[in-house]
């Protein structure tokens, strides 16, 4: 009885297996293969910055994120003791020390006199000292300097040698970070301009989207042109011309131009054109039944919209949300130009850029700055991104 239903389902599961690979096209194939190198493109430069951040400072500076897991090996010097530790041992005079703590992990590779000679001689091998006598270096750390005749040394001379340090994570270059003198405020600064930010062109662009999407008049065409060739204007080239109208209006009006309100307008300007273009095409696709169904009801234009096209919107108004959240919090330029480097009103990206020091070799703050400043944005968009895909896509496509 089982042998025929397998007898059975076999020739269906060929065909079935056949027909899936007749559909299958190379156009497919490719075009998942492209996505899948663009997901590993992405992936792989924030999987290295997220190992460098958890590295200790030490280890970051010398080797590269890919040898985490792996011993490195660099080079160190130490000074040794003096006359001052010496000790006389059956007729000889020693004088000991540890290059590095015992329990630190480390191990000592080879050693030398000199930094051209660092590794001429390995562990466990004595060498001739320039101020008399020979030393010989354990693997652990520990030395032992062996002179026939009382030291004279005075000043301790220098030991170079190659250590081999294990893998080591820590926490500390967060803590570092957290911890710093601002960072708090910074923190509360970005909510400050972030949020009104992102709330202000919402409403502004979902009238503009519904008016243009479903109200008659004048130039509605012309108007829905100039909307998408702004999306287009670079931010670089309106910045300044937008900063001298600003500060020529704050100049007339007697206020200070580094204001959150200079710079909640700025991201309104810059943010409005993607905002009303996406709401516009999203709310014209919406059914047309329902619009007449309403208006025939008595409904007025603002009982339309607010009842029926904002909840309708939603996945749009998701979509441009994180857009703008995630860019307006990321922002540098803009929070510059409109509200300066006082302590009052950094914003958290301008911390971090602060804490880089001048030379801005400080990598361990680089790293973990960059995924305290991302914790945020990820939870915004974690908890919309259900939405996302959806509004972005019928945004995009749909528009009359």
């Amino acid at each position: 009885m089982s042998t025929e239903v397998v007898t059975s389902t076999l020739p269906a599961d060929r065909s079935a297996l056949r027909g899936y690979l007749a559909q299958l096209s190379w156009g497919k194939v490719a075009a998942h293969l492209a996505l899948l190198a663009l997901v590993v493109l992405w992936t792989f430069p924030t999987a290295g910055l997220l190992i460098s951040s958890l590295r200790d400072k030490d280890q970051l500076t010398t080797s590269g994120w890919w040898t985490a897991l792996v011993s490195t090996e660099t080079n160190e010097l130490a000074r040794l003791g003096t006359a001052a530790d010496q000790i006389e041992e059956n007729g000889t005079w020693h004088i000991r020390g540890k290059l590095f703590e015992a329990d630190s992990g480390r191990s000592v590779v080879a050693f030398g006199t000199s930094f051209e000679t660092v590794a001429g001689t390995l562990p466990g091998q004595p060498v001739e000292m320039r101020d008399g006598g020979e030393i010989n270096v354990a693997a652990d750390g520990s030395y032992d300097w062996v002179s026939p005749t009382p030291f004279e040394v005075t000043r301790g001379p220098r030991l170079f040698y190659v250590v081999s340090i294990p893998p080591e994570f820590t926490l500390d270059n967060y803590i570092e970070v957290l911890n710093a003198e601002g960072i708090g405020r910074s923190f509360i600064n970005s909510f400050t301009v972030t949020i009104p930010a992102t709330v202000i062109p919402i409403l502004i662009a979902a009238f503009a989207a519904y008016a243009l999407a479903w109200m008659t008049f004048p130039f509605r065409t012309v108007l829905v042109a100039a909307v998408v060739g702004l999306i287009v204007v670079p931010l670089q080239m309106s910045l300044i011309p937008l900063l001298r109208l600003y500060n020529d209006i704050a100049g007339i009006t007697g206020g200070s131009s580094k204001t959150y309100l200079g710079i909640w307008l700025a991201h309104t300007g810059f943010g409005l054109p993607l905002a009303i273009y996406l709401l516009r095409n999203y709310m014209a696709g919406l059914p047309r039944e329902l619009m007449e169904s309403a208006r025939i009801d008595g409904a007025s234009h603002f009982k339309i919209f607010t009842t029926m096209v904002l909840p309708l919107s939603f996945p749009a108004l998701a979509s441009f949300a994180i857009f703008q959240f995630l860019w307006v919090w990321n922002d540098l330029l803009v929070a510059t130009v409109f509200l300066g480097n006082t302590e009052s009103t950094l914003v958290l990206t301008g911390r971090l850029r602060e804490l880089l020091g001048s030379r801005g070799d400080n990598w361990e703050i680089l790293t973990s700055g960059a995924f305290i400043s991302i914790i945020v944005p990820l939870i915004v968009f974690f908890s919309l991104q259900r939405y996302f895909v959806r509004g972005l896509l019928a945004g995009s496509v749909k528009g009359g």
